[in-house]
Order: C-alpha cells, then structure tokens, then sequence
C-alpha cells in the first residue's frame, strides 16, 4: 500500500550511507525540473560550518531547518527535495519534533559489503559511524514512529539496473507526479565517485578477506536488512516488456 502524507509532500528527504549510489537517484531528480534540490546540506554544516541557501549562510542545522521549511511552504514554493549523507549523526535534528512532523523521510541503501570495500580503498581507517547503516535506520525508525507506515527505502542494486523504473516509483510513492527522466540517461553518465565498489582484485581489500572489514560487516548487515526489507522492488513483469513498475515491499 501506497502512504501518502500530503501535508509533507512539500520537503522530502533522501538518506543514504556514502557510497550507495545515491547521487544517481539526486540527479534524475534535479533532471525533473520541478523540484528545489539541495546536495547534502546538512552534512555541509557539520563538517564544513555552513551551507548557502537562497543567498544566505547558515552555520547550525536547526537555523537551516527553518530556512527549508519557509522557504517550500510560501505559496507557489516548489517542492524541496534534501539528499544528505547518514555517515554523521545529526542530533540537533533528531530532537527537532519538525524533522518527523514537517519532512517526509526517504532512503537508499545498498550492499555493505560494496560499501565497506569502496570505504576501504579510500581510507583503510573508516569507522562504523562513518559507514552509516546504524544513523540510517534510527531515522528510518523515527520517521516510521512518527507516520505510521514503513517510509520509502530504494535498494542501489535496483536503481543500478532500473533507473528509470526507480526513478519513477520513487515519485509514485512520494506523491510527486509522474515525470520523465532525462533522456538519455544511464548510471554510467552519474560520474561521481560513489559508484565505485572498492573492489581491487585482491581478497584483503574485502570483507571475506579481511578481518577488520568482516566486523564492520557484521556491524552494518543487520542494518541494511532491516531497511532493505521495505524497499521498493520491481514488480514481476506480465507481458515481458520492460519497464514494469516498481512495488512497494511490505
């Protein structure tokens, strides 16, 4: 079943993990034309100090949540659609009542086992915390506690091989309306590095291989089970053609 709660229609969010893929979905998104789309502006804020919006610097989450929340509610307003990363924790929003009541909270997640590896490669350091599973599902819990029903969660394998198919039922489920994809787009016009799997051919660079990285993965599964249970999945096709739509999995 479809949940619909128009009165947040107005500011979406999309969380991911770094590394699934995510900025793909962003971009068809942008590519729509109709939304206001903002790149990580809460993950700006802490780990740069500010974010620029509508002219302005804002230096604290809770400063820029407002400006959000102004800014899509003026009549006319286009919709805003916010794609932030789950690698920090962001706890002057999660005690905001508006992060729930206000915002309606969407997901991507992919493989950990991709992720990890892609973490790896760039930094043989990386945390748990930095890997964002478990920031993930506790705004996955708040928002389905606030709601009642199961938010949108997209799976990076599907988006990987249906794109527009996601794209597609990511609006549906949202309550945006239907609109095409740019043409011509493919995953492999993203360009941008959270495409990469980390793999190097080498079994210590992966989570079968490598001690540490097997930890890590036994830390974030649980996490990406539980979210990847609700995703949204594509539908089994019944005359064989493609472009079948996607289904939301209860």
């Amino acid at each position: 079943m479809i949940h619909l709660i128009h009165e947040r229609l107005q500011v979406i969010a999309l969380w991911s993990p770094p590394g699934c893929r995510s900025t793909a979905l962003e971009q068809m998104m942008t590519g729509r034309g109709d939304l206001t789309v903002l790149h990580e502006p809460f993950n700006k804020v802490a780990t740069r100090g500010s974010y620029g919006f509508q002219g302005r610097s804002y230096g604290n989450g809770t400063a820029l949540l407002d400006a959000v929340l102004s800014s899509a509610h003026r009549p006319g307003a286009r919709p805003v659609l916010f794609k932030d990363s789950t690698a920090l924790r962001h706890p002057d929003l999660l005690m905001d009542t508006r992060f729930t009541a206000r915002i309606q909270h969407t997901f991507l997640v992919r493989d950990p086992a991709e992720v990890i590896a892609s973490h790896h490669a760039g930094n043989p350091e990386t945390t748990s915390e930095e890997i964002g599973f478990g920031n993930c599902w506790e705004i996955f819990e708040l928002a389905r506690l606030a709601s009642g029903a199961h938010p949108v969660v997209v799976d990076a394998a599907d988006l990987l091989t249906r794109p527009r198919d996601v794209a597609a039922a990511y609006a549906a489920h949202t309550g945006l309306p239907p609109a095409p994809a740019p043409a011509g787009w493919t995953m492999d016009e993203e360009g941008t590095s959270d495409t990469a799997d980390g793999r190097t051919g080498n079994p210590a660079d992966t989570v079968h291989g490598n001690p540490h990285l097997a930890e890590l993965y036994a830390e974030q599964l649980p996490y990406y089970e539980w979210l990847s249970a609700h995703r949204l999945e594509p539908a089994v096709p019944v005359t064989g053609r493609p472009g079948t739509p996607l289904t939301a999995k209860t």
